[in-house]
């Protein structure tokens, strides 16, 4: 899988998402997650089961990264999956700097 990169910028009027990123779920579970804080910034890392392509989006169900280094965070961290969720998503809570996501999925590795 490529690369994914999201950056979002300026909370201070109020929380920004971003859109959901969908991962391959046919895929390797072995997924490696960043983000990098420039300025202040209070992010957290969400994600999905619900399928984001089939689910209204005022109804997918969204949780907060089960690691406790992902969720309600102001500085650079690194963090992964050992499974795959549907679907990814960051979001600023506060702040005037920005956060940026960078998530890349291990490719099929079948011969």
């Amino acid at each position: 899988m490529r690369q994914i990169v999201v950056t979002l910028s300026d909370a201070s009027g109020g929380a920004k998402n971003s859109d959901p990123i969908p991962l391959d779920i046919h895929g390797r579970p072995d997924v490696s997650l960043q983000v990098a804080v420039t300025g202040t910034a209070n992010w957290t890392l969400q994600q999905t089961l619900d399928d984001p392509f089939n689910t209204p989006s005022g109804s997918i169900v969204w949780v907060n990264h089960p690691d406790a280094n992902m969720v309600a965070q102001t500085v650079t961290r690194q963090g992964n999956y050992a499974y795959i969720p549907a679907a990814v998503r960051l979001q600023l809570s506060s702040g005037s700097g920005s956060a940026k996501l960078t998530i890349i999925q291990s490719g099929d590795n079948r011969a």
